[in-house]
């Protein structure tokens, strides 16, 4: 029997240039709310990636993304691209895994880009307006 790994939760404060993270172990819903063009997006994104891995490997909990992104840079998509792929081959798995992207409906350049990662995700993925009485 392999000892039971305990999940802890992450969270990330944000700045001008970093999103606001909140992996919550308890309850596999994770938040990223705010703007994403950190000077090295790879080293950013590294420990929310590998959280993503350790929850899916280790926690028998649905896992949920809640995102409120406003700008994302390329390689702030390019590790977005990394955590999706890690969901859909989840999901083939038989995992229960959702993403719910809200976004301000005067922002049209977000609701495009949740719509092309949406085309490449067989699971659940909502693209939904927010209101600003929500933040």
């Amino acid at each position: 029997m392999k000892p039971e790994i305990v999940m802890k939760s992450l969270n990330i404060v944000g700045s001008q240039s970093t999103p606001t993270i909140f992996c919550n172990a308890d309850s596999g819903v994770m938040t990223m709310q705010g703007d994403s063009y950190p000077e090295n997006s790879f080293e950013f994104f590294s420990e929310v990636i590998s959280w993503v891995e350790q929850f899916l490997q280790h926690a028998t909990l649905p896992l949920q993304l809640e995102l409120r992104l406003i700008y994302m840079n390329t390689s702030s998509v390019k590790a977005m691209m990394d955590i999706f792929d890690l969901l859909e081959a989840a999901h083939e798995q038989g995992r229960s895994v959702s993403v719910c992207w809200y976004y301000d409906p005067e922002n049209e350049r977000v609701v495009e880009l949740a719509e092309e990662f949406k085309e490449d995700c067989s699971f659940t993925f909502n693209i939904e307006p927010h209101d600003e009485t929500m933040d």
